[in-house]
């Protein structure tokens, strides 16, 4: 594929949309084809576009760069079609949270489990099989990457409902290598993220699984030596210092402590314990005696909207020259997506985390278990890499998670009022009947402009 097209639907994602212009601009594999952008929002597209002209003329490569806010324009001839819009996603996280909060449900994210993460894909998931439908007619031989919060949900829907098209579902959070390296250092094999070499890699037995943002690491040997207590070992002693600076924001607080806290339970880490925290019910508020970590904090909407804000103001600062374009290229790096997407192009043989199907990798869970797992990758699709066993405790846990993504997947796309109260009283975060009612009935009430009419 010597001139691969990318779709970005949702190119004013700034959680991606930046970073994927680097690498289209980065990469020899990607470099001379297309990345077409579309966006709804006309000034933000428009500013993207030109933001990826100006990033490709001062690199000197060749990338055509489209834009159209109307997708049906760009996808024709693509290759890739990465899905990455939130509409007004700040926004309705708040109100998902805030009602939330008010039947005794505490949310530090709101987008993937608990009233927010189906809620969320109330939201996105019917323009997401809208999408479908477009790639189906126009570029069928696309590949649909879902960038899309809950991705599980989402990947699952793709799966079970656009059966024909090729799909699979990704999270920023386990970015190859650099978290295997991120492990590497916690562990003590090397002393920083630079020292992290192939050699290291073929040493470090490092098997990671479970639903996005609910993965678990079960195993760390390195030259055949466990060092998962080492691991364990400097998060606790990270615990106390990790609050007196940097973020800031309820996903970040406490994240050492919990990721011991349940080490210690269930000897194994969570991978992902800025989204597992809100997983689990421990953090929940509940408990009769005091705990020595606090009640998660919840998901804070004005300081999203500021570092939005500032994000934007990078962005325009490019555009106005305020800041070099020729510091693009310093300034962002690559992104997950559009690394995977290098690596297919390119047939390079490298290996990532991909939601998938779990194929017999977890041998304890069922072959058509949506999971997060260590794929080879490549234009034929992700292979799940073998892991073995998912334990007792964390895997009881893993499958209500589930049941709860399967059953907002079907009431989602088949608007069934049933499954949608099912899947709420499914969540584990979740304990009143009445209140679970009240929390559908409001959330529907608040949120009218972006759940389609059929609800109602």
């Amino acid at each position: 594929m010597q001139q691969p097209k990318v779709v970005v639907i949702g190119a004013g994602s700034l959680f991606f949309g930046r970073q994927s212009i680097w690498q289209m601009v980065h990469s020899a594999y990607l470099n001379q084809g297309t990345l077409a952008l579309v966006d709804t929002d006309e000034e933000r597209l428009s500013k993207m576009v030109k933001l990826a002209e100006m990033v490709a003329r001062e690199n000197n490569v060749s990338l055509k760069v489209e834009g159209s806010t109307d997708r049906r324009q760009v996808l024709p001839g693509a290759d890739f079609v990465v899905l990455s819009f939130a509409e007004q996603s700040v926004k309705y996280r708040g109100i998902d949270c805030q009602v939330s909060l008010k039947y005794g449900i505490r949310m530090c994210s709101g987008d993937t489990i608990g009233p927010g993460g189906i809620f969320r894909a109330m939201r996105e998931l019917p323009v997401i099989m809208e999408c479908a439908r477009d790639v189906e007619e126009l570029c069928p031989d696309a590949w649909v990457i879902n960038y899309i919060n809950p991705s599980t949900v989402n990947g699952i829907a793709l799966h079970r409902y656009a059966p024909k098209l090729k799909s699979f579902a990704l999270c920023d959070s386990h970015h190859m290598p650099h978290k295997k390296a991120y492990y590497a250092v916690r562990a003590g094999i090397i002393g920083d993220r630079s020292g992290f070499n192939e050699e290291i890699d073929r040493k470090f037995d490092f098997r990671v699984a479970g639903v996005n943002h609910f993965t678990w690491l079960l195993k760390a040997e390195f030259e055949g030596k466990d060092v998962m207590p080492m691991i364990a070992e400097a998060m606790r002693k990270a615990a106390g210092e990790e609050n007196n600076g940097g973020d800031r924001g309820a996903k970040a607080l406490h994240n050492d402590a919990i990721t011991y806290a349940l080490y210690d339970i269930f000897g194994y880490i969570p991978t992902c314990t800025a989204h597992t925290k809100e997983y689990v019910r421990y953090w929940q508020g509940h408990g009769k005696t005091p705990d020595a970590i606090p009640p998660l904090s919840i998901w804070e909407t004005e300081d999203r909207y500021q570092r939005h804000d500032e994000m934007w103001r990078q962005v325009d600062d490019f555009l106005t020259g305020n800041v070099p374009i020729a510091d693009y290229m310093s300034t962002f790096g690559p992104d997950h997506a559009t690394d995977i997407i290098e690596n297919m192009v390119g047939n390079l043989g490298k290996r990532f985390f991909i939601n998938t199907l779990n194929r017999g990798a977890v041998t304890n869970m069922s072959d058509d278990s949506f999971l997060e797992l260590l794929c080879d990758v490549s234009m034929d699709g992700a292979k799940p890499v073998h892991v073995g066993e998912m334990p007792r405790g964390i895997r009881g846990m893993q499958e209500l998670v589930l049941d709860t993504h399967e059953l907002t997947a079907e009431a989602v796309v088949e608007q069934s009022y049933e499954k949608l109260r099912r899947a709420m009283l499914t969540d584990p975060l979740v304990n009143s009947i009445s209140d679970a009612d009240q929390i559908i009935k409001e959330l529907l009430t608040l949120e009218r402009e972006m759940i389609p009419d059929a609800w109602y």
